[in-house]
């Protein structure tokens, strides 16, 4: 929920390394549709905004508590399309860390670019992953693996 400028050079390089690494599967001939990324807490909000800042036909998108990467007011660049790409986003209504409101400003931006999202909010449940997460994660998971 900070300035970016305050994050960096941490956000560039982690979403560096997301973005070499689906290269990487790309040159071996893996196509993006098999391709997932996942996160928890910084790692969902990692793989959230290197998602959207590399729009593709993704296996899936899973944000564990988490949320796209900005201050609050921030308009992301919603150019490209997820043509259909699963996205998850799952959090609490009282996570500490991911405001209700940037989960929802997450789920208005991947839609906005095609997306198929499922939002789900778990009522006092903190910051943590719960099995009705792990269980979405893990049916969509095999979905993309057959």
């Amino acid at each position: 929920m900070s300035e970016i400028e305050k994050n960096e050079p941490g956000i560039s390089s982690g979403i560096s390394v997301i973005h070499d690494l689906i290269e990487g599967l790309l040159k071996l001939g893996i196509p993006t549709q098999r391709i997932m990324l996942l996160g928890f807490s910084q790692g969902a909000c990692l793989a959230a905004t290197a998602a959207l800042r590399r729009p593709a036909r993704y296996g899936g998108v899973i944000c564990y508590s988490g949320g796209l990467i900005g201050p609050p007011g921030i308009h992301w660049d919603t150019n490209g399309s997820f043509d259909g790409t699963p996205v998850f986003l799952g959090c609490s209504d009282v996570d500490s860390h991911i405001p209700r409101a940037r989960v929802d400003e997450s789920k208005v931006a991947f839609e906005t670019m095609g997306a198929s999202v499922t939002e789900r909010i778990y009522p006092g449940m903190g910051h943590l992953v719960n099995q009705d997460e792990i269980g979405f994660a893990r049916d969509l998971m095999g979905r993309v693996a057959k």
